[in-house]
């Protein structure tokens, strides 16, 4: 199994456990040559979510919430194809498994603390708004008839 390419970073010293990857081989499905017919080249990468121990806890329950839809039973499953390679598509999945999970365990973003409007600016507004309807009432108010 040499020639894998080490920990798959998800954010900071945290990278996917090597150990708890479960992958499985299957064909790949579309055109290809009488090659294809016989290799096993598409991947599919479970991660069981639920049970690591390697992801700090905030992090695995933040992972689960957000990622509730694409669990099966607390697993979450990348697939990949598009190479011909299997080693190509071993290493497809398994940095989009952790791009997922760096994306699932992210901090929540800062609440957004709202803008006060300055005082001029609102009375600015305010003015052209009195002047525009005045424009407004004078075009109305004269007869044209």
């Amino acid at each position: 199994m040499g020639g894998m390419s080490g920990p798959y970073p998800i954010r900071g010293s945290v990278s996917l456990p090597e150990a708890e990857l479960q992958w499985r081989f299957s064909r790949s499905s579309g055109p290809g040559g009488q090659h294809v017919n016989t290799s096993d080249s598409q991947v599919e990468l479970r991660f069981d979510l639920a049970a690591t121990e390697s992801l700090p806890e905030v992090w695995k329950a933040r992972a689960l919430e957000r990622l509730a839809t694409r669990l099966v039973n607390g697993v979450v499953t990348v697939r990949s194809s598009e190479h011909r390679s299997q080693w190509r598509n071993r290493e497809t999945a398994a940095v989009r498994l952790a791009a997922l999970l760096a994306e699932a365990t992210a901090p929540p973003p800062k609440p957004r603390r709202p803008t006060k409007i300055p005082r001029g600016i609102n009375e600015r507004r305010l003015r052209e708004k009195k002047q525009r309807s005045e424009t407004k009432r004078t075009r109305q108010s004269r007869d044209w008839g």
